[in-house]
């Protein structure tokens, strides 16, 4: 099982929708898939089509209390494969609660240890801060999926994110690596878009991925539907960006 942390402290990269469209295309492809929902917005888990009202048990139950991660999982309705550790607004009061536990920034990492042989990947959708479910969510990953979108201020943050990351593997999790940079929103018809691409490019080198996420107002429409990207138009040029990306990402475990 190899567990991926899909994070960026700036919000509205496009974290959820690569989250959610990444783990469809994989588990389409036969993977057994698990996506943990840590941003108490809990886009993930509506996108999914899960009416969070409803939820009884979610991710936040399982860091606060006795829960085992198998307690709250549910398999996704609309893809085969494809389970979710659902999230709901009580994940904004962890934060405080977490404070006095012990070992409180690996409390994921040794649920997760509990159900290692049951899915081949893991990814975690992290929250646009850096409190402890973030640090959570680091020191339980083997490494980290950076989605940066093409505009004005993209690279602003990414030295601390970076700085962030380095700190988790210097004092907790070593083994942490970065999985690769993709690069969202893009308009390859602005000079801008291209700016960005090469910067970000120059900054991480071979950690970018070819693959780029186009601006596409379907990708917009499908999260209210519940329904990742390929079940709602499977021709959009967002639906081809990441089937795309999820096989260049099967291409990069390979080697």
């Amino acid at each position: 099982m190899k567990t991926i942390c899909v994070f960026n402290q700036k919000g509205g990269v496009g974290k959820t929708t690569t989250n959610i469209n990444l783990c469809a295309y994989l588990a389409m492809e036969g993977y057994k898939i698990l996506a943990i929902d840590m941003d108490p917005q809990g886009n993930t888990t509506s996108g999914l089509g899960f009416d969070k009202r409803k939820i009884e048990m979610s991710i936040y139950d399982v860091l606060t209390s006795d829960v085992s991660l198998k307690d709250v999982i549910k398999e996704c309705q609309v893809v085969n494969n494809f389970y979710i550790a659902p999230s709901t607004m009580e994940l904004a009061g962890a934060e405080v609660e977490l404070i006095s536990k012990d070992k409180r920034e690996t409390i994921l990492k040794d649920k997760l240890n509990e159900i290692k042989d049951d899915y081949d990947f893991v990814f975690i959708d992290c929250p646009p801060s850096l409190g402890f479910l973030t640090i959570n969510a680091l020191c339980a990953s083997d490494s980290v999926f950076i989605p940066i979108q093409c505009e004005f201020y993209a690279l602003e943050g990414v030295g601390q994110l970076i700085n962030t990351v380095q700190l988790v593997k210097k004092s907790l999790n070593k083994n942490l690596d970065i999985e690769g940079v993709i690069l969202t929103m893009y308009d390859g018809r602005t000079n801008l878009s291209n700016e960005v691409v090469s910067e970000v490019k120059k900054y991480f080198k071979d950690k970018v991925y070819e693959t780029t996420i186009p601006r596409n107002i379907r990708l917009a429409e499908c999260p209210s539907f519940g329904l990742p990207i390929m079940l709602y138009d499977d021709k959009c040029k967002g639906a081809e960006s990441y089937e795309s990306l999820a096989k260049e990402f099967l291409k990069h475990q390979k080697e």
